[in-house]
């Protein structure tokens, strides 16, 4: 079956939709939250976009109380569910174009802003490669369920609470389009832990860096008293970026990446906790920076490595400090080999603070080599890109794929390419969008009819 024939007639439509759809700021916002919005009025914005899209596509419609959408269609005992996200994370760092406002730059054919890698971009392309299958009669004896959830960045709460309060189904078989193909066969741990309690900072009045865990910190405002000596220190180092925001308040600078990659990243966070801990003569900040100013964890002798999902990492993803109060969250994540109570332990052992656990997700494995619907997925990936060089592999990231059974990564993001999620000038190239519409029909159909006994 020609699945690429089948869904050319669905890309112009698919791509007006996506435009709609990056125009809403999806970040969660608790100021707006309603019983009815449970993240706020971006999400549930986006949630009333698709089930007008559902409504007049011939879908069932389910709002499951604000935290999530799902949409079906189709007959029969198997399940095929998708799982997708529409919130995302802030548009922090320098954007060339307004994050919300996409651009399209037509020399790279590529579209710009926040959200169209991570993940509304994959998440509509899969919504068109459905809508192409049900509009041709192709979804038989089987149904499918897409659900769209509203917090996947912040712990994903919302699948939590498709699954455990509504009791929904969990799928025969799923995929999210929320990471990388060919497709993901693990995901390491992810544990959020806090630092937490009075500190007293000599002359630092207050710190304020970071919005979420799972993002390496590309600013860090700081406010002090004798700010000359900040200052002086701040012009003798040219390795920091920086610059003054009023007489006693400094932003040091960064780059920001996704919280599985601090790699990519610059930690203006830990940078900052450095500078401060040696121009005030303060040991506990000079000790913080120390443990996490190398993110694998060796300061700290809690580096561990796997096979197949590599290094731990240890991101600083937040700090605050006001009226005396410190608090540093970081993002733990962890190979399939790693006891994450005995890390735990051993870093508050050595801490200056008490360790609050905020989270914790277990790592995800599925042997590529013998479970039956992974081996069908990267079937349909080569048959549709004809490429056997790359192959299945394990990821840092966390995706929805923990939240449900018989599920994993599949896509969107081709191998080669840097979408930039969670950086400035998040991009998606319009040729991976289109291409992966027919991939998901592909997929969607092939895991709909995937003989038990394969």
């Amino acid at each position: 079956m020609d699945f690429k024939k089948i869904c050319e007639p669905y890309k112009k439509e698919a791509y007006e939709f996506l435009l709609k759809d990056l125009a809403i700021n999806s970040v969660y916002d608790p100021t707006t939250i309603t019983s009815e919005a449970p993240y706020g009025k971006g999400v549930f914005k986006c949630f009333e976009l698709l089930k007008e899209w559902a409504i007049d596509n011939g879908f069932k419609v389910d709002m499951c109380d604000g935290h999530c959408i799902e949409l079906e269609c189709g007959n029969g005992e198997r399940l095929i569910s998708i799982f997708a996200h529409q919130d995302v994370v802030p548009a922090t760092g320098n954007w060339n174009h307004e994050p919300f406002e996409p651009y399209y730059d037509e020399k790279e054919n590529r579209l710009y802003a926040r959200g169209t890698s991570d993940d509304k971009g994959p998440g509509i392309s899969c919504l068109y490669g459905l809508k192409a299958l049900k509009d041709n009669n192709l979804i038989k004896n089987f149904r499918v369920r897409f659900v769209f959830g509203g917090d996947e960045e912040r712990g994903s709460s919302c699948l939590d609470y498709y699954f455990k309060e509504l009791k929904k189904e969990y799928p025969t078989y799923g995929f999210t389009p929320d990471a990388d193909f060919p497709l993901i066969y693990g995901e390491k741990g992810i544990v959020n832990y806090e630092y937490k309690g009075h500190l007293p900072l000599n002359n630092v009045i207050s710190i304020k860096a970071g919005v979420a865990s799972n993002l390496v910190i590309d600013k860090a405002e700081v406010k002090v008293s004798e700010p000359e000596k900040l200052l002086e220190y701040l012009k003798s180092d040219e390795r920091v970026q920086w610059n003054q925001i009023s007489d006693d308040t400094f932003a040091i600078l960064g780059k920001s990446a996704h919280g599985s990659t601090p790699e990519l990243g610059v930690n203006a966070g830990v940078i900052a906790l450095g500078i401060l801990g040696e121009v005030y003569n303060n040991p506990m900040l000079t000790l913080l920076c120390n443990e996490y100013s190398d993110y694998n964890g060796q300061n700290m002798h809690v580096k561990y490595e796997s096979k197949d999902m590599g290094l731990t990492t240890y991101n600083v993803g937040t700090l605050n400090y006001e009226d005396g109060f410190f608090s540093m969250v970081v993002n733990f994540r962890h190979p399939e080999n790693v006891d994450a109570d005995k890390v735990l332990s051993k870093i508050e052992a050595c801490s200056p603070l008490p360790i609050t656990i905020l989270s914790k997700a277990p790592y995800l494995y599925f042997d590529p080599e013998n479970t039956p619907f992974i081996k069908e997925l990267y079937k349909v990936y080569v048959e549709e890109t004809g490429d056997t060089t790359h192959k299945p592999m394990a990821i840092g990231g966390g995706t929805y794929a923990k939240e449900a059974k018989n599920t994993i990564a599949f896509g969107s993001c081709f191998p080669g390419k840097v979408d930039h999620i969670h950086e400035a000038n998040e991009k998606i190239d319009l040729e991976d969008f289109y291409n992966s519409i027919s991939i998901y029909a592909h997929a969607i159909y092939a895991l709909g009819n995937l003989k038990d006994e394969n």
